[in-house]
């Protein structure tokens, strides 16, 4: 084991070694039972922000729970550079879960098109929040982006620049804005099947 973290070192400079090892001490000392937290990590709501062993996140996260809400993550969870997460209900999240950088996952809206016009301002309508569950062992590539009212299955892969606007189910690869399911794991095959 010491053996391959070694030979993982070798691949970094001196200061991202440095930066790596502040980060693990402060990991240890803030965040127990996480793998690795690096700073910097922004959370506001911590109380209301609970994870798993082993969670592991990139440099410059965002996390940020408002009033009644509530953000879960199983074990295991990887979180890429600049992942931001907001909650102002309920944000699931399950085991093994994968999501690369810049991925953004908000149960909440500021205003709906049935109550407010263009002409109010954004930040003054009234937040509609509506629950995100996550299943476990869910891969979301690069600029992914997860609306309010959404639930993805487990096993599923949304692809880089997807939107997800409606829940997919378990299994699938999604792609597009917004996210569509273009294929599904066939287990008696052990294949991927294109979904016509």
């Amino acid at each position: 084991m010491m053996n391959s973290i070694f030979n993982d070192l070798k691949h970094y400079s001196l200061s991202d070694i440095c930066r790596m090892a502040w980060s693990f001490f402060l990991t240890l000392v803030c965040y127990p039972g996480a793998k690795l937290v690096r700073r910097p990590i922004f959370i506001r709501g911590k109380s209301s922000f609970h994870f798993g062993k082993g969670l592991s996140t990139g440099r410059n996260c965002r996390i940020e729970v408002f009033e009644q809400g509530l953000i879960t993550m199983g074990d295991n969870c990887q979180i890429g550079d600049n992942v931001h997460l907001v909650s102002s209900d309920c944000v699931e999240i399950g085991n093994d879960c994968l999501f690369a950088s810049k991925v953004f996952i908000s149960d909440t809206s500021h205003g709906a098109y049935g109550s407010d016009t263009p002409l109010s301002v954004p930040a003054e309508r009234k937040l509609i929040a509506e629950g995100v569950r996550i299943g476990d062992r869910v891969w979301l590539g690069e600029n992914v982006c997860v609306l309010p009212g959404v639930s993805i299955g487990d096993g599923t892969i949304v692809g880089a620049g997807g939107v997800v606007t409606r829940s997919l189910p378990d299994n699938v690869i999604a792609v597009g804005a917004p996210a569509q399911p273009i294929k599904r794991y066939d287990f008696e095959s052990q294949s991927w099947i294109p979904i016509n």
